[in-house]
């Protein structure tokens, strides 16, 4: 039985694309801020996905969407 508003836990909720997205975490200088994503290599538009509070966040990101490595844009 499903129930309404309940996601799959280990399903990702973006369609990641190698040859099209680049994996980033955008970081603010100013308030250091980090959010883990998706650019999109044509257009330059970024999907947040989520908010990275610690290194955690980065490894649960890295291996929900089976990435190497993540790179960090200021």
């Amino acid at each position: 039985m499903f129930g309404f508003g309940k996601k799959k836990e280990n399903a990702p909720s973006f369609k990641y694309d190698p040859a099209r997205h680049r994996a980033i975490i955008r970081c603010s200088i100013c308030t250091g801020e980090q959010v883990a994503g998706f650019k999109d290599r044509e257009t330059g538009y970024f999907t947040e996905i989520c908010l990275v509070r610690n290194d955690d966040d980065i490894a649960e990101f890295k291996r929900r969407y089976g990435l190497d490595s993540v790179e960090k844009v200021y």
